[in-house]
């Protein structure tokens, strides 16, 4: 974009005397002054849809204006920083970069590696505090048995039942079934009797199978890892 600047002093002329050849005005003067005006016409900006080129400047609106101003690069970036104020999070699927590069602003460093984010919960004291980390990545039943002991309530004179495992002879029960002298069992029920007992109870105890899961990261949520930074400054 050119300036039109004047070449020809057409003022001065006037107050020069009559006869001097300064006073006239040359055609050639008049000439270098269109062309002068036609070359900073030709490389200026229509006011309608203009076309810029170079490093074009304009004033910087103030933040927040949403009118139909032009709007800066001074202009973008502050509404930018805006949008990503100190302690906000960005995140990028797919680019690692500081996004003080990306952005050209902030102080960012990595931010929650390895975990995922909760919202606040002010009535929860495991999130009531921004920043609170907790959770395991382990599973949260692990493996694990039960033990378990007691006695039985005194159930009076009685007997039991049990499966004979050697020979026995054939006769009765105590409660008069036969039992089979080749199998030594009750042949009506394949138990054999105890002698009674009198009154008595029973001791008990024992451990349960293993259940749970102890493996590494047995109990993560379903997730998705991302690149993720936290504006510091």
């Amino acid at each position: 974009m050119s300036d039109y600047t004047k070449s020809t002093d057409f003022a001065s002329k006037d107050s020069l005397p009559s006869g001097n050849a300064g006073k006239i005005v040359k055609g050639t003067e008049i000439d270098t002054e269109f062309n002068n005006i036609a070359v900073a016409i030709a490389t200026k900006a229509d006011l309608a849809s203009p076309g810029f080129s170079g490093s074009p400047t304009a004033p910087t609106q103030s933040s927040g204006d949403s009118s139909t101003k032009l709007a800066t690069t001074a202009f973008v970036q502050g509404a930018l920083s805006a949008m990503y104020p100190v302690g906000s999070i960005y995140t990028n699927a797919a680019v690692s970069t500081n996004p003080a590069t990306l952005l050209g602003f902030g102080t960012w460093s990595a931010f929650a590696a390895g975990r995922v984010m909760v919202g606040l919960d002010a009535g929860n004291a495991a999130f009531d505090t921004a920043q609170e980390t907790g959770g395991s990545a382990d599973a949260i039943v692990v493996s694990h048995t039960h033990s378990f002991s007691g006695t039985t309530g005194n159930v009076g004179d009685h007997e039991h039942n049990l499966q004979k495992l050697g020979s026995a002879q054939a006769g009765q029960d105590n409660g008069g079934a036969p039992i089979s002298a080749a199998t030594g069992y009750n042949t009506s029920r394949n138990l054999s009797p105890t002698e009674g007992a009198g009154s008595h109870d029973h001791s008990f105890s024992g451990t349960t199978a293993s259940t749970g899961s102890s493996a590494t990261n047995a109990n993560l949520p379903p997730y998705i890892v991302v690149y993720m930074w936290r504006r510091t400054a």
